[in-house]
């Protein structure tokens, strides 16, 4: 999902297109999440990605229950296939993305509860938070991050969060059959690929697949202590917390 990153570097121009994908997708993105039309894969796919998205929703469940959160931004959040289940279970959620098309289907798909909800369309590395968070979640966000803007983001995820905060995250592991039918990967070590619309416009954006291994060491680098696993075909997730915060 969409989140603008405002910085200059040589990414500047991929991480833009990306933006202009995912606000030109906002009305089929859902598509992907409920494995339909292009991204339908067969009966037996489908039934193990199901399986797989409600393993990962059951670990959210046990983080959000795990201790009372006053506070919780959600990152790249979307249309709200995760806000939905993040706002009944805290008690102010700030749903953040670049995209205003994606945040206007989050809202709708919310109805009442997205009065729970701080809607804001901001770019993600110049915007300030008013307050501080006791989690942060983001579904699918990570690999959409450059790698040369990878420890940056995680120095801000860290001012974000209270003493004692965590993250959640959830995204996609490198297999084949998670994209569309159209769609080719280009290997698991790549940082962008191309990806279409069903009107068959195409877009080149930031794609960097981790594993749990990779990342937890690249997060104990950076001073964090994690504890991630991956489903077996199709996602990598997981909570996190700085070191210094006792966790």
């Amino acid at each position: 999902m969409a989140a603008r990153d405002g910085s200059h570097s040589s990414h500047d121009a991929l991480v833009e297109e990306q933006i202009t994908y995912y606000r030109a997708r906002a009305n089929e993105y859902d598509e992907w999440f409920l494995r339909q039309g292009r991204y339908d894969h067969g009966a037996e796919a489908n039934a193990r990605w199901r399986a797989e998205v409600a393993e990962v929703a059951d670990a959210l469940d046990d983080f959000l229950r795990e201790r009372p959160i006053a506070s919780m931004l959600e990152i790249a959040a979307g249309t709200g296939l995760w806000t939905r289940r993040l706002a009944p279970n805290v008690q102010r959620l700030t749903a953040l993305d670049a995209a205003p098309e994606t945040l206007a289907i989050n809202r709708e798909r919310l109805g009442s509860l997205a009065g729970r909800v701080t809607y804001i369309t901001a770019d993600i590395f110049s915007w300030s938070p008013a307050e501080r968070f006791d989690a942060i979640f983001f579904g699918f966000w990570l690999s959409h991050v450059p790698p040369e803007r990878f420890d940056g983001f995680w120095a801000r995820v860290r001012d974000w969060l209270t003493p004692g905060g965590r993250v959640f995250l959830v995204d996609s592991s490198y297999e084949p059959s998670s994209t569309a039918r159209d769609h080719q990967l280009e290997g698991s070590e790549a940082t962008s690929v191309e990806r279409s619309l069903n009107d068959g416009r195409r877009f080149r954006i930031v794609k960097v697949f981790h594993t749990p291994e990779r990342l937890g060491g690249e997060l104990a680098r950076l001073g964090w202590e994690s504890t991630l696993r991956a489903t077996p075909s199709y996602f990598l997730y997981g909570s996190a917390a700085p070191r210094s915060s006792g966790a």
